[in-house]
């Protein structure tokens, strides 16, 4: 790919786990990759369980669950789409300062507070 090349991330498949975790290791250094990036293990099990061909961004949120998924890219990535995701999935300033949802009181709560 052309845009590749420009970028100097062109590498020969690699044909270990090592040398996998270079490559990868390379891309997000040369590319300025900012958020967390995960290596699939050799067998490519989570390329097959999420169909990650062609490349896709993915959003999990904290309970595990699929939060976003992107068009096909590299040059179907919106940043603009995956930041309103996060902005929906991530807790915001407010929430986090107050805590947790409001509840009532239990009866031994009510005694211990009379």
């Amino acid at each position: 790919m052309e845009s590749n090349v420009k970028d100097k991330v062109v590498f020969a498949s690699p044909k270990t786990e090592e040398e996998r975790a270079f490559v990868a290791g390379t891309c997000v250094r040369k590319l300025g990759i900012e958020f967390p990036a995960v290596l699939d293990e050799f067998g490519d099990s989570t390329e097959r369980a999420y169909t990650g061909w062609p490349d896709r961004l993915y959003l999990i949120d904290s309970q595990g669950h699929i939060a976003y998924k992107s068009p096909p890219g590299p040059f179907g990535f919106k940043p603009e789409q995956l930041e309103r995701a996060l902005s929906r999935t991530l807790p915001t300033e407010k929430t986090q300062r107050q805590g947790s949802p409001a509840r009532e009181k239990t009866d031994s709560e009510e005694r211990q507070t009379d």
